[in-house]
């Protein structure tokens, strides 16, 4: 179904700009099977996929009344920053509404869908549908805002961590050379996956090491992802260069440290304490499972990681790791720190099923999309 398809497309185009709303796209189909309008979800506050479709067939001199109406998501059904997009669809005469998906909002859930009916607009939903090619769109849309599901269904951020590495799995060298494993491409390529993230995570030990700057350089993208820190004690660096961004910095800590509290918010940070239960003997460190119900809260619905072994480890074991977004260069480096701080097992069976999403070369180096086994299911 060509409407299906190029709906989708718009959503996709929407992949950098929307968060932390949902990806849409929007389709309007006059009664001579004629596309009479199109568009996408701008950024938020702006006006959601059905309103730049219904604008666009305007500024086009079509008439909206009787069209139909191919959206990826169920239309709002609320009063956000915008107003309820249901209502604008029937408003301009729509008399058919194909979507994808149900909104997993509670202030949509099905509302939306209700109004429709209601106004007498025929309303079909993909993943209701026995039509496999529906079914597969259906699941592309959902694909696409899968941090946005999670968030409202599980009430924390889909994580996704990436590592750059050789091909035996060093990701630096025992003097803490990283800079560069892997190629141009790859970095580029990496760019590309923060910029759709609505907030990149790190530690402290990587802000210490590498003094990174942490944002997303070499593309024309429209807002820059906010910054986490996971920093116990403040120790991250009042001048570090990840102030640099226009971006909301949080840092999570654990300790308070009034001093260093204050310097931090001087810079623009905001300090966030989470502290979990201590181990025997040692002070608290940032509660991982706490700060990612927080972050929901904040409305992140991506969650990137690109932290060092031993935090990538804690999230490992905590379970909070989603999916894994892993760059392998063509060298073979020994010994050197892993990928992450995890183990050692006693049987092969406490590993971290995965499952292969994709495997694709990007320059001279390979991209590699692993999820845990089964953690999209909700």
């Amino acid at each position: 179904m060509p409407h299906t398809a190029s709906a989708l497309q718009l959503a996709e185009s929407a992949l950098w700009r929307t968060s932390p709303n949902p990806r849409v796209g929007c389709v309007l189909v006059g009664a001579d099977g004629q596309v009479i309008g199109q568009g996408s979800t701008q950024q938020a506050g702006g006006p959601h996929a059905e309103v730049v479709a219904l604008r666009d067939a305007q500024a086009r001199g079509h008439a909206t009344a009787g069209a139909t109406a191919y959206v990826t998501l169920e239309p709002c059904a609320h009063q956000g920053r915008t107003g309820p997009c249901c209502l604008a669809l029937s408003a301009a005469g729509i008399r058919h509404v194909v979507a994808a998906l149900p909104d997993p909002n509670p202030l949509v859930a099905g509302q939306g869908f209700a109004h429709l009916r209601a106004a007498g607009i025929t309303v079909d939903v993909a993943s209701e549908s026995a039509d496999a090619a529906l079914q597969a769109w259906a699941a592309a849309a959902r694909e696409l805002n899968l941090g946005f599901f999670s968030r409202m269904v599980r009430k924390t951020p889909w994580v996704r961590m990436k590592t750059a590495a050789s091909l035996d799995g060093v990701t630096a060298l025992p003097n803490g050379q990283s800079q560069w494993i892997t190629g141009e491409a790859a970095r580029a390529d990496g760019h590309a996956w923060r910029a759709r993230a609505c907030a990149l995570l790190t530690g402290i030990g990587t802000v210490l090491q590498d003094r990174p700057r942490l944002d997303v350089r070499g593309l024309d993208t429209p807002r820059q992802p906010a910054l986490v820190v996971v920093d116990s004690d403040l120790q991250t660096p009042p001048d570090a260069q990840l102030f640099a961004a226009k971006r909301p910095v949080f840092i999570y800590a654990a300790n308070p440290h009034p001093d260093r509290q204050a310097a931090l918010e001087h810079s623009g940070a905001t300090v966030v304490y989470l502290p979990g239960a201590p181990a025997p003997g040692a002070s608290p460190k940032v509660d991982l499972a706490a700060l990612m119900r927080e972050l929901a809260v904040r409305e992140i619905n991506e969650l990137h990681i690109e932290a060092g072994h031993k935090l990538n480890g804690s999230l490992l074991r905590a379970g909070l790791v989603d999916e894994m977004l892993v760059y392998l260069a063509p060298k073979w480096l020994g010994t050197g720190a892993g990928m992450s701080n995890f183990g050692p097992l006693a049987q092969l069976s406490d590993g971290v099923a995965l499952q292969f999403r994709s495997l694709e070369p990007v320059g001279a180096d390979v991209r590699l999309i692993a999820r845990v086994a089964g953690r999209d299911v909700f």
